[in-house]
């Protein structure tokens, strides 16, 4: 089975890539799945079971949706297996910029929208730098130039991936994208042992274990504080 891990800002059209690129492997006769992970709700799981994709999901409610896909992903892996696919799907949440969802060895996927913003690329952290292949979606809706210098500031960003331009609502791209995804050398029985990308966002304080109230005496753990201080004191 391969793995492969698609993430990316909200509404950036992860699950419409996704749909149209399945569509196109399932023409080579593969059999493919999709784990979703998500934060509060989603209803993603009906559109991958609408298009006859075995499918799970799982919402990490209150947790950082990066430490329950770690948490996670081993048993995933196993479900996948169990279920015999040759390529299995995890899609993350709409994360924020700062997250790191990629384990070493397995190919990661970043997916951006050409309507995010300029300088969009350089705010996203690991989630755009350490990616394998860089999904460019929404790319009708904007003229070429625009296109073209939004991928140069992604180029800037990570210029190690492929980058790839796909319409989520056409399909144009889809096809050779999903060309990129499968491997008939690899084989990925389980996850254990390896490494994540990039260490996770670090935090353990008292509004992580619950805390409510505001106030400097409240705070305890990992907290930091602005430098608001003038040069003048």
């Amino acid at each position: 089975m391969n793995l492969v891990t698609v993430s990316g800002p909200p509404s950036s059209g992860k699950t419409s890539v996704i749909l149209k690129t399945i569509e196109a492997i399932k023409k080579r006769g593969l059999s493919v799945g999709v784990v979703k992970f998500d934060c509060l709700y989603t209803d993603d799981d009906k559109l991958y079971e609408k298009a006859g994709v075995p499918v799970r999901k799982g919402l990490s409610g209150a947790l950082c949706p990066d430490h329950y896909f770690a948490s996670n992903i081993e048993e995933v892996v196993k479900w996948g297996n169990k279920k015999n696919l040759d390529l299995l799907i995890t899609e993350s949440a709409g994360l924020c910029n700062r997250c790191s969802p990629y384990l070493k060895g397995i190919q990661s996927i970043c997916v951006i929208d050409n309507l995010s913003g300029i300088n969009t690329p350089k705010k996203i952290g690991p989630m755009l730098k350490t990616a394998d292949i860089i999904v460019i979606t929404k790319g009708d809706i904007v003229s070429q130039a625009e296109r073209e210098v939004f991928g140069s500031k992604v180029n800037s960003v990570n210029p190690q991936a492929v980058t790839i331009h796909v319409n989520g609502l056409t399909g144009q791209g889809a096809f050779e994208f999903s060309t990129l995804l499968y491997d008939e050398d690899e084989n990925i029985e389980t996850v254990n042992n390896r490494q994540l990308k990039f260490p996770m966002p670090s935090a353990l304080c008292s509004y992580c274990l619950g805390e409510t109230r505001i106030g400097e005496e409240y705070q305890m753990g990992n907290v930091r504080k602005m430098e608001l201080s003038d040069k003048n004191g």
